[in-house]
């Protein structure tokens, strides 16, 4: 917008997202509750991008509106307000969806929006649709856009696509319209979510950047405010995979503090590469028994193997610690992690 304070300068949409965020959760779930899902995506869009909106621009909106508001203060428009309104109004599942879209790549209708999305991430998704899909989804998107796209494809799909655009006569209203649909419910929610971070793991990168004097600071400090995020954190910044950098000895020394039926269970979700690290560290007769004793399990949670890859990555930074062993720096440089 042009000036926070300056009401002539917001749109329409714009002066809807401040009215809907001044008057509150309950009279703003009435009003969204009598509109359809369009008008809801576009105010919601301008309030998860509003950032803070001044006491000035809400009194001056009182007098273009002739309306007495119940709230004057300033207010914030942010992804998680415009979502905490929607859940008043709307089912769950419905407010999940627009607010995915809203993340999601700009545009405003679905073939803006694939056209920011990156090529080899489209060609991707596309590679596993009928080669006729690909053919009209190419044929809404730019040109320029389109040729990258073909590029990423495999040669004899992509010619098979060319060849059924070449050919392509009028496509049926309702033919586009499913196809729009099933990209907005299977790719472009799925995309949103991925291109979610999560702040620890974001968290986890800036800690890593740190030197070890200042990391240890930072993370004593964290662990008496936030013990969990720290956890989660230390969990991060060395993976369970990372192990495969610890030598022999270190793999060793390890194998003598780890619970078995634990690291049975780490093993289960882990690498090829890292099983074979620590068998080849063990005895014939123990890899052979904690093989079967990884086929006896069956299926295991995700969460379960999460939870034992960490308590393994726990231990070894113990022993880090004590100096038994040396876990390598995870930029791969030459410092080490004592």
């Amino acid at each position: 917008m042009a000036s926070k304070d300056d009401v002539r300068s917001l749109t329409g949409p714009q002066k809807a997202a401040v009215l809907m965020l001044t008057l509150g959760e309950e009279h703003s779930s009435k009003l969204f509750s009598m509109m359809d899902d369009e008008e809801i995506k576009e105010i919601s869009q301008h309030m998860a991008s509003l950032g803070t909106i001044s006491a000035g621009l809400i009194e001056g909106l009182f007098s273009e509106f002739a309306q007495q508001f119940s709230r004057t203060g300033s207010v914030v428009g942010t992804y998680e307000s415009a979502e905490r309104l929607l859940m008043k109004a709307l089912p769950k599942d419905r407010v999940s969806s627009i607010m995915d879209e809203i993340r999601g790549p700009a545009g405003r209708t679905m073939w803006d929006k694939l056209g920011n999305v990156a090529e080899a991430v489209l060609a991707n998704y596309l590679k596993n649709e009928y080669p006729q899909t690909v053919a009209v989804v190419l044929s809404k998107i730019k040109g320029d856009h389109a040729a990258r796209v073909l590029g990423e494809l495999p040669e004899e799909f992509a010619m098979e696509v060319i060849m059924r655009m070449l050919n392509m006569e009028a496509v049926q209203k309702d033919v586009l319209d499913g196809i729009e649909q099933t990209l907005r419910a299977e790719f472009m929610t799925n995309l949103a979510r991925q291109s979610r971070r999560d702040s620890h793991e974001m968290m986890a990168e800036i800690f890593n950047s740190f030197d070890r004097a200042t990391e240890s600071r930072f993370m004593s400090a964290l662990e008496e405010r936030a013990k969990d995020s720290a956890e989660r954190i230390k969990a991060l910044m060395f993976t369970f995979e990372d192990l495969l950098k610890v030598d022999p000895a270190g793999v060793q020394t390890l194998l003598r503090n780890v619970e078995k039926e634990r690291l049975a269970l780490a093993l289960k979700g882990g690498s090829e590469q890292m099983r074979e690290l620590f068998f080849k560290n063990m005895s014939e007769r123990a890899a052979k028994l904690m093989k079967e004793d990884m086929e006896s399990m069956g299926p295991v949670r995700v969460r379960e193997v999460d939870e034992a890859q960490v308590e393994i990555v726990n231990v070894a930074k113990e022993l880090a610690a004590r100096g038994e062993i040396v876990l390598a720096d995870k930029k791969g440089g030459d410092d080490l992690i004592y």
